[in-house]
């Protein structure tokens, strides 16, 4: 959490509690990330990394669902990239298995996360 809270004051981005209709949420025009309380300490810190890629990536609000989804694939895998190396996915899957949920258990990131790693790593190897 220590890495994510540097990059966060880095990028001057403020982090405020509050409930919404999702877990978190980025406000591009007060730099705010939006995080819900109560969460697992695993999903606080992947949607604190999903928000702080939007940020980083320069989202805005986009009104078309196909763009939402799109900024919302991109901020998963910059979180993933972010939070998971491929030395610790390869050590996760050599405990736990293929199994998603039990490899983010493992990796301490949320189903999302290892999801949008396994999407990169599968375009790194087309590559």
């Amino acid at each position: 959490m220590d890495q994510l809270f540097r990059l966060i004051e880095e990028h001057g981005l403020r982090v405020v509690e509050r409930g919404g209709e999702t877990p978190g949420g980025f406000e591009p025009l007060s730099r705010t990330i939006r995080i819900s309380p109560g969460m697992s300490a695993r999903t606080t810190r992947s949607v604190l990394a999903h928000e702080l890629g939007h940020a980083v990536l320069g989202h805005v609000p986009r009104a078309g669902r196909i763009a939402r989804d799109r900024q919302e694939q991109r901020a998963d895998e910059w979180a993933a990239r972010l939070l998971i190396t491929p030395a610790a996915y390869a050590s996760a899957e050599a405990v736990r298995g293929p199994h998603a949920p039990s490899l983010a258990f493992e990796l301490g990131v949320t189903v999302e996360l290892v999801l949008a790693f396994r999407r990169l790593l599968e375009r790194a190897r087309a590559a």
